[in-house]
């Protein structure tokens, strides 16, 4: 797309998901758009992201959908509406990657790769004369508000935009371009930025030798996980200091805060979720005839040898009554002493505070800058809800843009192109 020598100019900064995807709303309604990286590719925590099956956003029910984000969803609602779960599928297979969804409800690629819908949806931005500068690090604005940056041999350049979209992603991964180095730029103009968190991640428990050495890397699958009242079932992976995984992940936001406050967080697993307090019971109450007690807790109710370590975890002997270890084996207490590091979590919690940005993302304090993604202050669980919140800031951000530039927008291709309210 050639644009017009007098065509606004746009700087976005950062080349994930809500920077590519504001990139496009914009050169798609002929904005000249330079999307400035510190890394040398864009998109490599998408990349990341879709190693192990891509999971775009999810199938639910809108307002469940919607109650994923807890506190920020008031907020968030208005953007996911503007650009919801079947425009972001409508989007991806307008791109030539077509979708399903799950037997969990999460929605995929049909390759399970984010490497062609990326190279798709780059050879799109160059069409529509997306411009990069990769390996240009963010300082902050100089005295005159110009953005400054340092490029690969340090050298200092600056660019004054019509308006400038950041786009820079949370804390973790750092080694992937999501760093927070953006945040004394911020703080400097006296935006309020919320502590960031760790989000999504793993947690730390005193395993005894055996735990850690014999199970280490183990997973525990078909379990359910209790913490103050909420149940959440699926999948679970020992590690060499503690646990992780997406059951785990899930109740993330509630342990964190526990062992803020408490010092640690007492979790309950339900080993055989499948089956009654009175079911396991009754199955516990066969004879054993010679059998150990591992080989007849893998026969009678089919319990693999790391979930046996985890009740000896908890009972270093074992209930031999069939009612009082079946409640064992419904609610084994594993008690949380850490919180995996910020850097190794899958997101972040905290961020640019909701109160610094109007109706269209832009600050309050810095009119013509707009924010989008994980650099707001927000948090999901996975499953989709990560992925969905950055391509819809990223299209609000943009939007906002064009209404200050008073600049028509014209539909994503492939999406819905109206946004229908939800109930």
């Amino acid at each position: 797309m050639s644009l017009a020598p007098s065509s606004p100019r746009v700087a976005i900064i950062g080349g994930g998901p809500a920077g590519l995807i504001a990139a496009e709303v914009l050169g798609q309604s002929g904005v000249g758009v330079t999307v400035y990286d510190q890394m040398p590719s864009v998109g490599r925590k998408f990349l990341m992201a879709g190693r192990g099956g891509l999971n775009l956003t999810h199938s639910e029910d809108f307002l469940r959908f919607v109650s994923r984000y807890a506190e920020a969803a008031p907020t968030l609602r208005p953007f996911l509406e503007a650009f919801r779960p079947e425009d972001l599928r409508g989007w991806c297979e307008g791109l030539g990657q077509e979708t399903f969804v799950g037997s969990s409800g999460r929605v995929f690629p049909k390759t399970f790769k984010a490497s062609p819908l990326l190279r798709a949806w780059l050879r799109r931005l160059e069409t529509l004369g997306v411009r990069f500068a990769l390996r240009h690090r963010w300082r902050g604005w100089d005295a005159q508000g110009h953005l400054i940056f340092t490029d690969s041999a340090g050298k200092a350049i600056t660019d004054a935009p019509d308006a400038t979209i950041l786009a820079l992603g949370g804390a973790s991964w750092p080694r992937l371009g999501s760093d927070a180095a953006w945040e004394p730029w911020l703080k400097e103009h006296g935006i309020a930025v919320t502590p960031m968190r760790p989000s999504n991640m793993g947690f730390t428990l005193p395993w005894s030798h055996v735990m850690r050495e014999r199970f280490q890397g183990e997973p525990l699958k078909r379990i359910a996980l209790t913490f103050e009242g909420r149940t959440m079932r699926g999948e679970a992976i020992v590690t060499t200091d503690g646990i992780e995984g997406g059951a785990i992940y899930a109740l993330s936001a509630p342990l964190r805060e526990a062992i803020a406050e408490k010092g640690s967080a007492t979790l309950h697993i339900d080993l055989r979720p499948d089956l009654s307090v009175e079911a396991l019971a009754q199955k516990l109450s066969a004879p054993r005839k010679g059998q150990s007690a591992s080989t007849f807790l893998r026969r009678a109710v089919s319990l693999s040898p790391v979930m046996i370590a985890l009740l000896r975890e908890a009972s270093h002997t074992l209930p031999s009554e069939p009612a009082a270890l079946a409640q064992l084996i419904k609610a084994v207490p594993l008690t949380l002493t850490g919180v995996k590091p910020l850097d190794r979590a899958i997101s972040t919690a905290g961020g640019v505070a909701l109160t610094e940005i109007d109706d269209h993302l832009m600050l309050r304090r810095l009119p013509g800058v707009f924010v989008a993604g994980e650099m707001l202050d927000w948090e999901a669980p996975t499953g989709g809800y990560l992925l969905q919140a950055a391509f819809a800031t990223g299209v609000a951000a943009a939007k906002g843009v064009l209404e200050t530039l008073k600049i028509p927008a014209s539909a994503l291709t492939g999406t819905a192109g109206s946004a229908t309210p939800h109930p």
